[in-house]
C-alpha cells in the first residue's frame, strides 16, 4: 500500500485516440534507477512525426499517448551511476530512450540502427510500462540518452536540433558530404528543410532549394540564404539543373516521384530519403544504373552525431526559425503543421505553461 502512495506521477498532455487531440494527463514515472538522469522539461519541438503517431498513420500507435522527442529540460536528480551530469544542469532527450548495447550497431555507436531502440513514446519500456514523450512536466531518460546542452546555446533553439538538426547531420557526416564546395538540393522547406539548409550552407555547400511551388522562394533565398530555388513542376528549369547536384535531402513526408529528382543528381550523386512515408515509392532503374546514384536513407543520428551537432551548430553561430507556443495552443499548432503554416518548427514553453488545464 505504501509504495501506491508514494508512487511518483507527471502530468503530460495525450492523445486518447486517432483524431489526435491532446489533452492533460496524469500518469506514473519510474523511480530514478543508478542510471537514470530525472529531467524537469523545459521546452519541447513539435515534429511532423509526433503527427503520424498521434493520429495513428502508420497503424502502430497505442493511447494514451504523450508525444513530443525534441525535449530541453534541467537535471532534478541523477541516480548513483551517473557522473557527465549535474543537479540543475540543462540537458537534451531525443527520440529514443533504451537500445540493446550489444548488436553490432550498438557496438559501432549508432544505436539508432539498433532494431531492439526503445522509443521516448509509443514503445514499451524494459520495466513493462509505456514510455511517454516529453509534451509533460517531467521525464525520466538513461543517461545514455541525455545529451549535454553546450553552454551558452538558448534551450528553445536547441530542442528542434535534438532530432530536425541531428537528421540532417548525420547523413551528410555518414556519406562523406561535409567537404566545403559541394552541391546540395533540399527538397521539401519545412522543420528538416529548413535545418537543412542551415547546416548545409555552414558547411560551405551551394544549396539549391526544390519546392512544388515558389511559394517559400523568398523566404528561402533571403531568410535562409540558399543559393538557389527550383520548382519541382516548372519542366524547363528542371531540365536546365539535370546532372548538377552532390546530393538531395529529400524530407517530403509524403508520397511522391523520385524520378525527377533523380535527374538532377550528378553521377555517384545520392538521394537521401528522410520523410516517413506509409505509401511505395517508384522509380525505373535506369534513372540510377545510368548515373551510378543511389537512393538511400538515414534516421535521425546516434548520440555522439548529437553531441558533435551541437558542438558544430555553436560554433557555427547558427539559430533556429521557431514559433514558441504554450501547451494550451498545441492542437491548434497541430492542425497548422498539417497544413506546413509553420516557419520552420513549433516549440513548446511547456515550463512556463500550466499543464493540468
Amino acid at each position: 500500500m505504501g509504495s501506491l502512495e508514494t508512487e511518483r506521477t507527471t502530468v503530460g498532455w495525450a492523445a486518447r485516440d486517432p483524431s489526435g487531440v491532446l489533452s492533460p494527463y496524469t500518469y506514473p514515472l519510474r523511480d530514478t534507477g543508478p542510471d537514470d538522469v530525472y529531467i524537469k522539461v523545459h521546452y519541447c519541438g513539435l515534429c511532423h512525426s509526433d503527427l503520424h503517431q498521434i493520429k495513428n498513420d502508420l497503424g502502430m500507435s497505442n493511447y494514451p499517448m504523450v508525444p513530443g522527442h525534441e525535449v530541453v529540460g534541467e537535471v532534478l536528480e541523477v541516480g548513483s551511476n551517473v557522473t557527465r551530469f549535474k543537479v540543475g544542469e540543462i540537458v537534451g532527450a531525443g527520440l529514443l530512450v533504451g537500445c540493446c548495447k550489444t548488436c553490432s550497431a550498438c557496438e559501432s555507436e549508432v544505436e539508432n540502427y539498433c532494431s531492439k531502440k526503445i522509443w521516448s513514446y509509443n514503445d514499451v519500456y524494459i520495466d513493462g510500462r509505456p514510455t511517454q514523450g516529453g509534451f509533460a512536466e517531467t521525464m525520466i531518460v538513461e543517461q545514455k540518452f541525455v545529451v549535454k546542452i553546450p553552454e551558452g546555446m538558448e534551450p528553445e533553439q536547441v530542442a528542434p536540433l535534438l532530432c530536425a538538426g541531428v537528421t540532417v547531420y548525420s547523413p551528410l557526416a555518414h556519406f562523406g558530404l561535409k567537404k566545403s564546395g559541394m552541391r546540395g538540393g533540399i527538397l521539401g522547406l519545412g522543420g528538416v528543410g529548413h535545418m537543412g539548409v542551415k547546416i548545409a550552407k555552414a558547411l560551405g555547400h551551394h544549396i539549391t532549394v526544390i519546392s512544388s511551388s515558389d511559394k517559400k522562394k523568398k523566404e528561402a533565398l533571403e531568410d535562409l540564404g540558399a543559393d538557389s530555388y527550383l520548382v519541382s513542376s516548372d519542366s524547363s528549369s528542371m531540365q536546365e539543373a539535370a546532372d548538377s547536384l552532390d546530393y538531395i535531402i529529400d524530407t517530403v513526408p509524403v508520397g511522391h516521384p523520385l524520378e525527377p529528382y533523380l535527374s538532377l543528381l550528378k553521377l555517384d550523386g545520392k538521394l537521401i530519403l528522410m520523410g516517413v512515408i506509409n505509401t511505395p515509392l517508384q522509380f525505373v532503374s535506369p534513372m540510377v544504373m545510368l548515373g551510378r546514384k543511389s537512393i538511400t536513407g538515414s534516421f535521425i543520428g546516434s548520440m555522439k552525431e548529437t553531441e558533435e551537432m551541437l558542438q558544430f551548430w555553436k560554433e557555427k553561430g547558427l539559430s533556429s526559425m521557431i514559433e514558441i507556443v504554450n501547451m494550451d495552443y498545441i492542437n491548434t499548432a497541430v492542425e497548422r503543421l498539417e497544413k506546413n503554416d509553420v516557419r520552420y518548427r513549433f516549440v513548446v514553453d511547456v515550463k512556463g505553461s500550466k499543464l493540468d488545464q
